[in-house]
C-alpha cells in the first residue's frame, strides 16, 4: 500500500506559486526599492491603493508587521486600543501591538457600535487609560471566517469616530470578504484610517502583504517598515507574484464553495459544524488533540483555531480533494 498524499487544510498559506506566477517573478523588472523604489513594486502599491479606494499603500513582507506599523504610528506609548476578541492583532502576533508599539489591548466580546462607544469612554481622570484606537478585522480568523458587512462596518466606524477614535482594518482576508458580499474592497475600506491587506493566503502568492492609507502615512510607514527591517532591494521579484495574485480574486468562490461543501459533508457524518461565510470552517469536537491526531493519520491536516478544530480551503484543493477529505473522515476518523 502507497503512502497516503495528505490533503492539507491547516492555512490558506500553504498555496504554491504556479507556473504563471514562478514566470512572472523571473521577469519582474526590478530596482532597489530601499534607494529607488522598485518599479513592479511601485506599480503594486498603486494598483493595491486603487482597488482599496485609498491614496497609496506599501508592500511589507507579512501581515503581521503591516499591522504593528499602522498601530506604532496610530499608538502613543500607554494608549489602550480596542479589538475583537481573537483578533489576529491580539493572540497572533507575539504580543508586538503592546511590546513594539506600546498600545494597551483591549478585547471586545461583542463588536458593536454601542460596545465600541462603551468602551471608548468619555472624559477620565489624568491617570486614565486613553483609548485611542479601533482595529477591525475582516473578514475575522478566529470567529470561522465572518464577514462584516459594509453597513456594519460604517456603522463601527462611526461609532469611532464619535469618541474620537481612528480605525485600522486588517483585511488580511478582505478579498474573501468582498467577493463573499459581491461588492468591492474599497466599499469595505470605507472610512477606516489604515488597512492592512495579504497577498499570500487566499490569492496564492509566496510571500507579502500591503498596508494603506494616506499618502502621508505611508511616508511614515516606509520609515518605520526600515527601522522594523522590512526594507527590500529588488523586491519586485516578490512584488509580480502580488500582481498576479489580484487577478485572482474572483476565483475566492470557489473556495467559499469548497469550504461549504466540506461542512455540509462533515455534518452528514455527525460532526457539530457552523456553516462557513468564507473559506475558514471550524468544527467543535469532544477531544481536539485526538482529533487533529486522528486526521492527520487520516492524511488530512488541519489546525487547531478558537478550541476547536480549523479547515482552510485554498486554490490548491478542488472539489475532488474535498470529496477525498471527506471520504477519508469517513473511513479513518
Amino acid at each position: 500500500m502507497g503512502v497516503v498524499k495528505p490533503i492539507d487544510l491547516r492555512s490558506d498559506t500553504v498555496t504554491q506559486p504556479d507556473d504563471a506566477m514562478r514566470r512572472a517573478m523571473a521577469a519582474a523588472e526590478v530596482g532597489d526599492d530601499v534607494l529607488d523604489h522598485d518599479p513592479t513594486m511601485a506599480a503594486l502599491e498603486e494598483r493595491v491603493a486603487a482597488l482599496l479606494g485609498v491614496e497609496a499603500a506599501l508592500w511589507v513582507p507579512s501581515g503581521s508587521m503591516g499591522n504593528l506599523i499602522a498601530l506604532y504610528l496610530h499608538l502613543s506609548r500607554g494608549d489602550r486600543f480596542l479589538a475583537p476578541l481573537g483578533a489576529h492583532v491580539l493572540d497572533a502576533e507575539l504580543g508586538t501591538a503592546a511590546w513594539l508599539a506600546g498600545g494597551m489591548p483591549h478585547a471586545l466580546v461583542s463588536v458593536t457600535p454601542d460596545a465600541v462607544v462603551a468602551a471608548a469612554g468619555g472624559e477620565s481622570p489624568y491617570y486614565g487609560l486613553r483609548t485611542t484606537l479601533l482595529c477591525l478585522e475582516n473578514t475575522h480568523n478566529a470567529a470561522g471566517g465572518t464577514v462584516t458587512s459594509v453597513a456594519d462596518h460604517a456603522a463601527l466606524v462611526a461609532a469611532a469616530r464619535s469618541r474620537g477614535l481612528a480605525v485600522h482594518l486588517d483585511g488580511a482576508r478582505l478579498w474573501n470578504a468582498a467577493v463573499a458580499l459581491g461588492v468591492s474592497p474599497a466599499d469595505l475600506v470605507g472610512g477606516a484610517d489604515t488597512v492592512q491587506v495579504c497577498l499570500s493566503k487566499g490569492l496564492g502568492a509566496p510571500v507579502g502583504s500591503v498596508v494603506a492609507g494616506s499618502a502621508a502615512f505611508v511616508v511614515e510607514a516606509r520609515r518605520v517598515r526600515k527601522m522594523l527591517g522590512g526594507g527590500v532591494r529588488q523586491g519586485g521579484v516578490l512584488a509580480a507574484a502580488g500582481l498576479v495574485a489580484l487577478d485572482r480574486i474572483s476565483r475566492l468562490s470557489a473556495d467559499h464553495e469548497g469550504a461549504a461543501a466540506l461542512a455540509g459533508g462533515l455534518r452528514e457524518l455527525g460532526w457539530d459544524v457552523v456553516e462557513p461565510a468564507t473559506n475558514i470552517m471550524l468544527a467543535a469536537v469532544p477531544d481536539l488533540d485526538k482529533t487533529l491526531l486522528s486526521l492527520r493519520e487520516a492524511g488530512v491536516l488541519a489546525s487547531p483555531m478558537s478550541g476547536k478544530v480549523r479547515f482552510v480551503t485554498h486554490g490548491d484543493v478542488d472539489a475532488a480533494d474535498i470529496a477525498e477529505v471527506l471520504r477519508r473522515v469517513r473511513e479513518d476518523v
